[in-house]
């Protein structure tokens, strides 16, 4: 998808999102907090995006939707890139135009997860790498961008975050979230987050939201457990950083899509899915022309 008829000026991109937001609310696939799909097409999975236009830009042909609408692609962290050199300004905000420029053009086809990052710019939860603050660097990109304009882009991102489902699950036994609970909450975990209304608390430090998106250090024993208390056979996550591109733990397949060697992750949904099999399937970005 080239440039060529999208939203650029901060009203037209205000309105992007907010309809973005209300596509993702009233989603016929979403039960509660959760993104149910059938046993009919394709689910394309990814990674964290983080700014990363080239990937997206490979994933829109390898998905090819113009041609394919039994394809489902799921995409979360996509704000949030690490300028080089770092006193540039992040401008993941042309990445999270573009993608909901695509959901706004097949909303039937593009869905997103809520993640870390996401959570952390609504919410006002501090990320800082290497001395800078992630948040202000994301806002300043957004004040370069659209100058006079960046509040109403800022306040229309916050509602489009706020919208954002918390996983996915296929019939065949895939879930899909940005992260799992930490092995310390595991088992007192609140598994009706998924499906029960959401209040302020489940997104703060401790509540089951934010653990869903900034869970670490899983072994194979705990995404078996938790695999068992939502019904699926195998997890596939972003988050955690993956040089390679993936790593699998136990039942659980971690996927990064923000660098040169990052992946996607084609599951076919009509028939039953085994690891080994989803393993193989991953394709490198850099395979795709």
């Amino acid at each position: 998808m080239s440039d060529v008829g999208l939203a650029r000026d901060a009203e037209s991109v205000a309105d992007a999102l907010i309809e973005a937001a209300s596509l993702n609310r009233g989603d016929p696939n979403r039960v509660g907090n959760l993104l149910r799909f059938g046993s009919a097409g394709q689910l394309v999975l990814t990674g964290d995006m983080h700014g990363n236009i080239r990937n997206f830009e490979k994933l829109q042909r390898f998905c090819a939707l113009e041609r394919s609408p039994g394809r489902n692609v799921i995409l979360h962290e996509l704000i949030h890139t690490e300028p080089d050199p770092v006193e540039r300004a992040d401008i993941s905000i042309d990445l999270l135009i573009r993608a909901v420029e695509w959901k706004r053009k097949f909303p039937d086809n593009v869905y997103f997860l809520l993640s870390n990052h996401e959570l952390s710019q609504w919410q006002g939860h501090e990320i800082t790498k290497g001395g800078r603050s992630v948040l202000r660097d994301f806002e300043r990109g957004v004040a370069l961008r659209f100058g006079k304009g960046a509040d109403k882009v800022m306040q229309a991102v916050v509602a489009y975050i706020a919208s954002l489902s918390l996983a996915a699950q296929s019939a065949n036994g895939v879930f899909v979230s940005h992260s799992l609970p930490d092995p310390l909450t595991i088992e007192y975990f609140d598994y009706t987050v998924f499906t029960r209304a959401l209040s302020d608390a489940d997104f703060r430090p401790g509540g089951p939201a934010y653990q869903v998106v900034w869970g670490r250090f899983h072994s194979p024993e705990v995404v078996d457990y938790f695999a068992r208390r939502v019904g699926a056979k195998i997890c596939v996550c972003g988050h955690t950083p993956q040089e390679s591109g993936y790593n699998v733990v136990g039942n659980l397949i971690i996927l990064a899509s923000d660098h040169a060697h990052g992946v996607l992750l084609p599951i076919d949904l009509h028939r039953p899915v085994a690891l080994e099999e989803a393993v193989a399937s991953i394709r490198k970005f850099v395979a795709i022309e």
